[in-house]
């Protein structure tokens, strides 16, 4: 996949309605720091912190199924989007970006979920 490709994205409402599924196939992943998923996470979200990419860089591809639907998030999407072009890059093939992040999440489908 060419570097400039966009990267494929899931608003809010689809992660939502994803979840509802209770679809075993999806994998779901939260990028963000310890400490941010201390203030709010949601359920099923496995965390690989970017700050320890050398911690999990190295497994990522037994520790997930590459070919599996890849579901990336984190506060705003940025540092997701970025997740999502990295595991891309590494032979990962149905990964996308959650639009807006855990705090879209809480504005528009959860809003018990803490914003900070």
């Amino acid at each position: 996949m060419p570097q400039n490709s966009p990267i494929p994205q899931i608003t809010v409402k689809e992660l939502a309605d994803r979840l509802a599924q209770a679809d075993d196939q999806l994998q779901l992943i939260d990028v963000r720091e310890p400490h941010e998923v201390a203030i709010a996470h949601i359920e099923g979200f496995t965390v690989l912190s970017l700050s320890e990419f050398e911690q999990w860089s190295g497994k990522i591809s037994t520790d997930f199924d590459p070919h599996a639907e890849t579901l990336v998030i984190c506060h705003h999407g940025m540092r997701s989007a970025q997740m999502c072009q990295w595991l891309l890059n590494n032979g990962f093939t149905n990964v996308k970006n959650i639009i807006g992040g855990i705090d879209a999440y809480a504005l528009h489908v959860d809003p018990t979920i803490p914003h900070y």
